[in-house]
């Protein structure tokens, strides 16, 4: 088991579990967080960290998309282990559905 990253971080970007991460496994992206799976030590403390719920693990079901996107970004985008300030927009973002199709970006964030 891992965790995963999943859609509603996108456009929120908080980024409250890099602090908590014993391993430093987030990697940021424009905007969103992934979590590098072959570095996750399945410890969970990041989970109730996420101010919108969006760091799941992998176990549970329909997730699988989120473990691919997960794998693929963290292995270009920059480490990031300190807390930044989220978006302003940040809540007008929380919850709404289809963020990935609208939103996502490739591109890598800025990183420590």
């Amino acid at each position: 088991m891992t965790y995963v990253v999943t859609e509603n971080c996108i456009k929120c970007k908080y980024t409250d579990c890099v602090e908590v991460c014993p391993v430093d496994c987030f990697y940021e992206g424009d905007n969103m967080l992934v979590i590098h799976p072959d570095e996750c030590i399945d410890c969970g403390v990041c989970e109730p960290e996420c101010p919108a719920d969006a760091i799941k693990p992998d176990t549970e079901p329909g997730l699988e998309k989120w473990l691919e996107v997960n794998t693929q970004y963290a292995k270009s985008w920059p480490n990031i282990t300190q807390k930044k300030e989220s978006p302003d927009d940040a809540k007008e973002f929380d919850g709404m559905e289809g963020k990935f199709e609208k939103y996502f970006s490739p591109n890598p964030g800025s990183g420590d």
